[in-house]
């Protein structure tokens, strides 16, 4: 047994650098890699060359060690001060399994007349350490020089951002391990510091950990292509390849704890080249004796030919898997997982037994240096970097504003920011939202939880509906539920002036609107006469208005003392008839047909209240009522828009009812909406599920489409092969189009949910599991069985939450 303190190699961390005791320099940095399943193609070829060129920047007889780690671990709930399905959700996602990543990136710099170290030399094996040379300032000037510009060209990507180390990440402090303690203990970020035995003697085993190492050390194991991308089969069709990186499969679609290192020496390249000279005469000398010979020289020569005309790097590299667990039972499934892993990428599995400790030992950051040279291999830069892993989980975002969906792989709860982050960082120009999916997609599904996430996020929220989507929603927030039926017809008061509110130019401007709209058909003209009369009568009643403002007051004012103005005046008929706007509106009045429309003496208060919906399933098609309907609507949400602070997010979002809408001349209005929200801190919706809206309605084409800069999209399996439309249409790019596509095609059987494609502007694209808490489901469903048994249950109990929640406790006993 040896004491660690006589082996550890690292002499010294300051100045945010290792040096280790044989003199050598190491700089690490903290990196973050473009999220899984988001880039392109292209973007996979630049990412390859981004790492070349950098590579290739770092002087000769330095080290590049790029160090993954992938840990199993449980999202921690943080429940204080939550709403009821805020708690819920954090409830049902306490606990959930996933796979934490992190990526070093430790550049390394060996003296100049270093010892090449093999399996049998290394500093693991000697009883006593001391410095080849010491460093001098110089050296530490232009190390540190090389990798900033290594940095620099990393970062001028924009795929990835660095960040050197600190000391005391390096090193670690009493209550937080650095990443030296982390590697030798195997020990998370978030993790106290702890000892653990290292035992080296029959296999690797740290604390109660049993680790096995699997390696990519000799050619004969390399698969024979490799490429910066694979396709990947899970969400491919049989019209769309799906890209990942090549080194995917060993790094997050790994599922087990590991570690992945991958290291590229980068030695003086002329002697390389002498050498593989040599080598190639001494095979050529052989090669009569053995046909491996004359293979092996025919590999030589093609390889100088290629270095030489291509003016190539060669280097020697090495990449190693190393898993773990800390229960015994399972280390044959992780062999399988990592053997199956490795096959994807066309290569040999190889268990490392004899040499394990020693290239363990090499993978401590600032000890690369210490790797043996025997289980490396010759290749150039342009191949090495294909095996890196490029990329990392879905992150949260920090905006206090957005949506809880899950990541794809593992169903992680993130944070999504749709509107302000997005805005803020110049991908958008505007918070407007299309959503397309078909029915039985989880539309409205998706909806109600966006609607919910904002509402209890202070947003006031104003919807469009048709077909009693929100119904539970909007109950449950204790909302307005506007509906018609014959027993309970729907009813409004535009006349009405709210307590603290004030009759301005525009709640004036939308009754005039209102009363034209009822008296004039949409192919009559209005007279500016007509105009100035309408208003002037308005301007009167409010003067001397000491009764309840509504329709009837305002109708018994006209055909009374205005009536008598007007033909003290004399009037003529042509300039302004009072006797057929009398006759047309009286329908409205009280004992007319229509006399419950615009008399509400409930529901009054409109502008204050935060969640107000509109079903206009039973009217959508009444000639009459839903222009009216419409236009009260509209006033409503622009009255919300102008008068509320301006730091109050305003949402309207319109369901299937936009094409009524439309169609009743309001199309001008929607334009309208969708480019002036954006200014008074607003958001425009439209929910539709039908492609041939889309296509046949040039109000969705040029309004809707152009100013909406986030386009949701659910599952468009069943439009397979009319996507071209759409992707044309809504301007989707081909790597898009493969995101779209791949939608619920390898869901995890053990949860229940579907997934959701959301496009920023075309600039970040991601598809992300849209899954919730039974609570939640049960105050979204749209199922009308389940509505039913909700609205029993509130009866029964008096409280909708008390419903849910009995009901969920129901469904445990029974599962």
């Amino acid at each position: 047994m040896k004491n660690a303190e006589q082996a550890f190699p690292i002499y010294k961390v300051e100045h945010d650098s290792i040096l280790s005791m044989q003199g050598e320099l190491s700089i690490a940095f903290d990196i973050q890699l473009p999220e899984l399943f988001t880039l392109s193609n292209d973007e996979y070829l630049a990412f390859h060359q981004t790492w070349v060129k950098a590579i290739k920047l770092l002087p000769k007889n330095s080290i590049f060690h790029k160090q993954d780690w992938f840990v199993e671990t449980a999202y921690q709930a943080t429940f204080g001060d939550k709403t009821f399905l805020s708690h819920a959700s954090e409830k049902f996602f306490n606990e959930r399994p996933y796979l934490a990543h992190h990526s070093l990136i430790i550049l390394t710099k060996r003296p100049e007349n270093y010892r090449q170290v093999t399996s049998a030399t290394s500093s693991l094996l000697r009883k006593r350490l001391t410095p080849a040379e010491s460093t001098d300032a110089e050296l530490f000037r232009n190390f540190n020089d090389s990798a900033g510009q290594f940095k620099r060209v990393m970062e001028d990507s924009g795929l990835v951002k660095m960040r050197r180390l600190s000391d005391d990440e390096l090193a670690g402090t009493l209550v937080s391990p650095g990443v030296l303690e982390q590697y030798c203990f195997l020990l998370g970020r978030d993790d106290e510091p702890e000892l653990k035995d290292i035992h080296l003697a029959d296999g690797i085993r740290i604390g109660d950990n049993s680790c096995q190492l699997y390696t990519l050390a000799e050619a004969e194991y390399l698969p024979a292509m490799c490429g910066p991308r694979i396709t990947y089969d899970q969400y491919s069709t049989d019209k769309t390849k799906f890209s990942t990186g090549f080194a995917s499969p060993v790094g997050a679609l790994l599922d087990c704890n590991h570690i992945y290192n991958q290291y590229i020496f980068i030695e003086d390249g002329a002697k390389t080249i002498k050498k593989l000279e040599a080598k190639k005469l001494r095979l050529q000398s052989l090669s009569a004796y053995s046909r491996e010979n004359a293979i092996g020289r025919d590999a030589t020569q093609d390889y100088l030919h290629e270095a030489i005309s291509q003016q190539r790097l060669p280097v020697k590299a090495h990449f190693n898997i190393m898993a773990w667990t800390d229960d015994v039972k399972k280390l044959k499934d992780i062999k399988n997982k990592v053997s199956s892993a490795l096959a994807q990428l066309d290569a040999q599995p190889k268990q490392e037994t004899d040499g394990a400790p020693q290239i363990w030992w090499s993978g401590l950051p600032g000890n690369s240096g210490n790797f043996p040279v025997n289980d490396t291999f010759d290749t150039f830069v342009e191949q090495a970097a294909c095996f890196f892993n490029l990329e990392t989980n879905y992150r949260s975002s920090l905006s206090p504003c957005g949506i809880r969906l899950g990541d794809r792989l593992s169903g992680k709860p993130l944070h999504v920011d749709l509107s302000d982050e997005p805005m803020k960082n110049g991908i958008t120009t505007n918070r407007n939202k299309f959503i397309l999916g078909p029915s039985g997609s989880g539309k409205s599904f998706f909806t109600n939880h966006l609607l919910r996430s904002y509402y209890e996020q202070g947003a006031h929220i104003v919807l469009v509906d048709v077909g009693h989507s929100y119904e539970g929603l909007c109950e449950f927030v204790g909302g307005y539920y506007f509906t018609y039926s014959e027993d309970s017809p729907i009813s409004f008061n535009p006349f009405y002036v709210g307590e603290g509110d004030t009759l301005d130019t525009e709640k004036r401007e939308s009754i005039k609107a209102m009363i034209l709209a009822l008296w004039k058909k949409e192919d009559e003209g209005v007279q500016r006469s007509e105009y100035i009369a309408i208003s002037d009568a308005l301007f009167h009643y409010y003067e001397q208005l000491k009764s309840f403002a509504c329709f009837d007051t305002f109708y018994e004012f006209l055909k009374g003392p205005f009536y008598d103005t007007m033909k003290q005046s004399k009037v003529k008929d042509q300039h302004f008839d009072i006797d057929n706007l009398l006759f047309v509106l009286r329908p409205y009045y009280k004992g007319g047909e229509y006399d419950y429309l615009l008399n509400a003496t409930e529901n009054l208060d409109l502008l204050h209240r935060r969640f107000i919906v509109f079903e206009l399933d039973n009217i959508k098609d009444h000639p009459i009522l839903f222009p009216v309907v419409t236009l009260i609507i509209m006033e409503t949400f622009v009255s919300k828009m102008r008068k509320l602070p301006k730091e109050t997010r305003k949402m309207i979002l319109i369901e299937e009812a936009w094409k009524a809408i439309a169609r009743e001349g309001m199309a001008e209005y929607i334009k309208y909406l969708f480019k002036t929200v954006r200014k008074y801190f607003g958001e425009a919706l439209v929910v539709t599920q039908d492609i041939e809206d889309i296509i046949s309605s040039p109000v969705v084409k040029q309004a809707i489409i152009n100013n909406s800069d986030c386009k949701i999209l659910l599952d468009q399996r069943k439009y397979q092969n009319d996507f071209p439309k759409i992707q044309q249409l809504l301007g989707i790019t081909d790597k898009e189009t493969a995101l779209i596509m791949s939608m619920n095609r390898a869901n995890d059987e053990r949860y229940k949910y579907k997934e959701v494609f959301i496009s920023l502007n075309g600039q970040l694209s991601r598809v992300y599991r849209t899954e919730v808490s039974r609570e939640e489901y049960w105050t979204y469903t749209t199922e009308s069985a389940e509505k039913a048994k909700v609205k029993k249950y509130k009866a029964k109990y008096g409280d909708i939450r008390k419903a849910i929640a009995v009901i969920v406790q129901e469904e445990q006993l029974t599962n």
